[in-house]
């Protein structure tokens, strides 16, 4: 089973995308977060160290899924994943899915044990999902 890392520029933010997306994968699919730049939630902004650190807590050989907010959280991830030691880098993957939406559905995915390039695909069509109404 993959591990799921969500990369904010808040980690309020992350830390409500997580509790969406741990309903839906229950406590089988780990998930960890990088959100913002201190630990104490008031501090905005993306540090490659802490995506690096949640990484290693979201590791499984299966892979693991980033997903990222906008701007420097990508280029934090890009940066972290470097810092890995390349047999690891392999089995991280980037994510273009939308946040908020493909973390939901990522989470789903990986909690019916898929694949991470199906987890991925899943999560980035997340937004073409019908709409009701």
């Amino acid at each position: 089973m993959i591990g799921l890392v969500i990369v904010s520029h808040s980690a309020r933010l992350a830390q409500g995308v997580h509790e969406l997306a741990a309903q839906m994968a229950g406590e089988q699919v780990c998930i960890s977060l990088a959100g913002g730049l201190s630990d104490d939630c008031e501090t905005l902004g993306t540090d490659a160290q802490k995506v690096l650190t949640a990484i290693e807590e979201a590791w499984c050989e299966d892979g693991v899924l980033l997903l990222m907010d906008v701007g420097s959280a990508v280029m934090s991830a890009e940066i972290a994943l470097e810092m890995l030691p390349e047999a690891r880098r392999r089995n991280c993957l980037l994510s273009n899915a939308p946040l908020v939406e493909g973390a939901i559905v990522a989470a789903l995915h990986a909690s019916m044990g898929e694949p991470l390039q199906v987890v991925n695909a899943q999560a980035e069509a997340a937004l073409s999902a019908p709409k009701l109404g």
